[in-house]
């Protein structure tokens, strides 16, 4: 093999390719040759250098703060979304439980319909069914006022549920006649309900500084 051959077959096997010719007679002309041995170094210290140069970096500091910055923030936005959706959906539940009291008092208030012990406390049982109704219609209509509505709401069924209980201990009345007071009991739950993810939805976001930074 010439010289030319040896160090072609040498510059394939720096490159990680075939070197078509056998490594011990490439080994025994680098033993004879000094012309190809020191062009072998050279070709190696090429090779090295160009292997181990340094690589541009582009510089992702600004895009991977900004990055950890806008996290909290989608979180809060996602938060704030799923708070107003679960608003939404209580309001339309107030509004419909509020609606079908309406619907079965004002027939006993306005035309005694149903009315057949006693006609006067039908009534006003029915105008205290009415009033009650109009005060969730407007907690549906204007969640940020429910607080105020809460604590009737709350006291009225806890009542009703008590002296349910007490009667149907008693024996003075049946289960079938109590199960209405559940009514108000749900209303209760949901204003409830309603009260606790009215004030967050309503409340916009602030961004949190840190103590010290302005």
């Amino acid at each position: 093999m010439t010289c030319d051959d040896v160090r072609a077959a040498l510059s394939a096997r720096l490159d990680g390719e075939d070197p078509q010719a056998a490594p011990a007679e490439l080994d025994a002309h680098l033993g004879g040759c000094s012309g190809c041995r020191v062009w072998l170094a050279r070709a190696e210290e090429v090779t090295r250098l160009v292997r181990v140069q340094a690589v541009e970096v582009p510089d992702l500091t600004a895009s991977v703060l900004a990055a950890v910055a806008a996290d909290p923030l989608a979180a809060g936005r996602a938060r704030e979304v799923a708070l107003r959706a679960r608003r939404q959906v209580l309001r339309v539940a107030v509004a419909v439980a509020a609606v079908a009291q309406l619907a079965t008092a004002l027939p006993i208030l306005l035309a005694g319909l149903g009315v057949s012990v006693d006609p006067h406390t039908s009534r006003e049982m029915a105008s205290f069914d009415v009033a009650l109704a109009v005060g969730f219609v407007l907690a549906a209509w204007r969640p940020e006022r429910a607080r105020a509505f809460l604590p009737v709401a709350l006291v009225l069924a806890a009542c009703l549920a008590g002296t349910s209980a007490v009667d149907i201990a008693n024996s003075t009345t049946a289960l079938v006649h109590e199960i209405g007071h559940l009514a108000a009991v749900v209303q209760a739950g949901l204003l409830w309900a309603l009260v606790r993810v009215g004030g967050d939805a309503e409340r916009p976001l602030r961004p949190t500084l840190a103590p010290g930074r302005g």
